[in-house]
């Protein structure tokens, strides 16, 4: 009997996990200088919860900022909870990390993006994709090129 090792699974179960503590750490001691995240999620996962305005609005996915303003950042073993202001209506999220599809902190040009089967590859893998490409925020007036960490580069 043949098995193989699945690296794309354990690389996405690693970089969610440096998700997780990096948001442990920011629970604990707040986001340090000039850090803040842009998180893209799927709206549709089934663990994720958001307010139906929000899901109406947002039906595929969301993108998320935490930078000025966050309360209630609640770090669990399979996804966190945390309130964002909307237009000044404070929001809960519960957001899985297997519902992440982008992570990107801009202020020091890191990123990850996870793709799953279902995803339409943009371009070759293996090219760090720009941080515009990953996030879309029109107040974000200075671009700069980030090193993802595509994982589908590692999957046969």
């Amino acid at each position: 009997m043949s098995r193989d090792i699945d690296y794309g699974n354990l690389m996405h179960t690693a970089m969610r996990g440096l998700i997780r503590t990096v948001l442990l750490d920011i629970a604990d001691n707040g986001l340090p200088g000039n850090h803040h995240f842009f998180i893209t999620f799927d709206t549709g996962h089934p663990d994720a919860e958001l307010a139906d305005w929000l899901s109406d609005r947002y039906p595929g996915e969301m993108t998320v900022v935490m930078q000025h303003w966050f309360d209630n950042l609640d770090v669990g073993e399979d996804g966190f909870a945390i309130t964002l202001n909307f237009g000044d209506a404070p929001e809960p999220l519960y957001i899985p990390y297997d519902a992440i599809k982008t992570f990107v902190d801009p202020s020091v040009e890191f990123g990850l993006r996870f793709e799953s089967p279902d995803d339409e590859p943009k371009g070759d893998a293996s090219v760090p994709a720009p941080v515009e490409e990953l996030i879309n925020t029109p107040h974000d007036e200075q671009k700069t090129d980030a090193d993802i960490v595509s994982l589908d580069s590692f999957r046969k």
